[in-house]
């Protein structure tokens, strides 16, 4: 209850002149402050009037005055700048470390608000909101999802910066697993990652100008080609085949002379995967474009638009994989190209974010405006999410919108965090219930 009352001081859900001190003073806001989510007071920074003096300071915010002397502010330096002890309920007085006596105002939850926020917390959809979130300005629903792309982009690049810098500063190798982490394509990505970190790519670019080695090294350090993590019904085959052997030859070749320790093959999952998303035909495509050369920070910062970012993705797989998705297993031969949308997907997940981020290590705006455009010219992404957005009616014109929506499910909407959120604050600021939270018509 106090992240609400929270709530209703940040936003000034009271009537205007009705706030007064325990003791009669009326009192004014000026500036609520701004909401401190680190150690200290709630608000910093707040101007109020208190009778006839202005005062700018810090605000408390408790459901009882007693909370105060609980919480040991009474001795806590941090607290003496306090000018307003804001509280649910009024029992006793309150001093800083120093003596002084902090005015205290009572301001109640209203009970709308109240009722509102307790049908999003207990509502089992996935977005409890829907029905009112569509509904809103269309001002409101763009600056919302212009802050939540941004939020996940920034996201993401922290991610990236994080990395570099646990790499000693290497770019090319932050690109490298970053990629590799959005070749997982979600299901497989910690493994992928784990996989890029695995990769020694000064030892992989000793072999960079032959493809066979540097397959033999990609499966061999994913630990696919241990003998134990073959499909008992594919092991006589592959086995037979010899093209497994082949690698097994090289790979051990490759592990002694650079002293290589390969990842846990059973990281990798195959259940309710489609072939094309197996990791052996994702490792392949990987080493087919890492042998290309074409996919590095100069070729990503130099690709203009979005058309000549896509072509570096350009690639394919050797004659093996061409007619296998596992060793052993023979399927219809194709070209296995990666699809457009698995492109874009790339795009969206680790180029865009490496160009940002990039952009910002480099100080080249322009490099994080680009990023941004590409985000706009992109498609949309189809998954659930998505899908159930597009359901209710919200407007998901490109993947800058979609990566907001799936930044509104899994930061706000799958933590309950309405308070934080836009659509739920927008939602509970309304004196009046006129939706029923319930699933959409069919």
């Amino acid at each position: 209850m106090e992240r609400l009352l929270h709530y209703v001081w940040q936003h000034r859900i009271y009537a205007y002149g009705s706030l007064h001190t325990t003791g009669g003073k009326p009192v004014e806001v000026i500036s609520p402050g701004l909401h401190n989510n680190d150690a200290g007071p709630d608000f910093i920074d707040a101007k109020v009037k208190i009778g006839d003096k202005l005062w700018a300071g810090n605000i408390e915010i408790h459901m009882s005055s007693s909370d105060w002397k609980r919480h040991r502010h009474d001795s806590d330096m941090a607290y003496d700048n306090v000018v307003l002890h804001v509280v649910d309920r009024d029992d006793c007085e309150v001093f800083t470390s120093k003596g002084r006596k902090v005015e205290q105002v009572v301001l109640h939850v209203p009970s709308y608000v109240e009722e509102h926020y307790n049908e999003l917390y207990r509502a089992s959809l996935d977005m409890p909101c829907y029905r009112h979130a569509v509904e809103l300005p269309a001002v409101t629903i763009g600056n919302w999802m212009d802050r939540l792309a941004t939020e996940r982009l920034e996201d993401k690049t922290r991610r990236i910066v994080d990395l570099a810098e646990r790499l000693g500063g290497d770019w090319e190798n932050a690109l490298f697993v970053t990629l590799a982490r959005s070749f997982g394509f979600g299901i497989n990505s910690e493994a992928f990652e784990e996989w890029g970190m695995h990769i020694p790519l000064m030892a992989a670019g000793k072999h960079r100008d032959d493809i066979f080695q540097i397959e033999s090294l990609f499966l061999g350090q994913a630990g696919l080609l241990d003998e134990a993590v073959l499909p008992s019904v594919y092991r006589d085959e592959a086995l037979h085949e010899g093209y497994f052997k082949k690698l097994q030859t090289e790979y051990a070749f490759l592990a002694n002379k650079f002293s290589l320790q390969p990842m846990n093959g059973a990281r990798w999952r195959f259940l309710r995967m489609r072939p094309q998303n197996f990791p052996h035909i994702r490792l392949a495509q990987l080493a087919h474009l890492y042998v290309s050369r074409q996919v590095s920070v100069s070729s990503i910062t130099g690709a203009e638009t979005l058309d000549e970012t896509r072509r570096l993705f350009v690639t394919g797989v050797t004659p093996y994989w061409e007619s296998h998705y596992v060793f052993g297993s023979t399927t219809t031969a194709s070209s296995k190209n990666l699809r457009e949308a698995s492109v874009d997907s790339l795009l969206i997940n680790a180029v865009v974010p490496m160009l940002y981020a990039y952009g910002i290590h480099r100080c080249h705006m322009e490099y994080c405006d680009r990023a941004l455009q590409f985000l706009e010219q992109i498609k949309p992404e189809n998954n659930h999410i998505i899908r159930l957005w597009l359901t209710y009616g919200m407007p998901v014109k490109s993947a800058a919108d979609s990566q907001a929506l799936i930044q509104l499910r899994k930061q706000y909407c799958d933590r309950k965090d309405c308070l934080r959120c836009r659509f739920g604050t927008e939602y509970l600021k309304t004196t009046h219930v006129y939706h029923v939270l319930q699933e959409p018509k069919k």
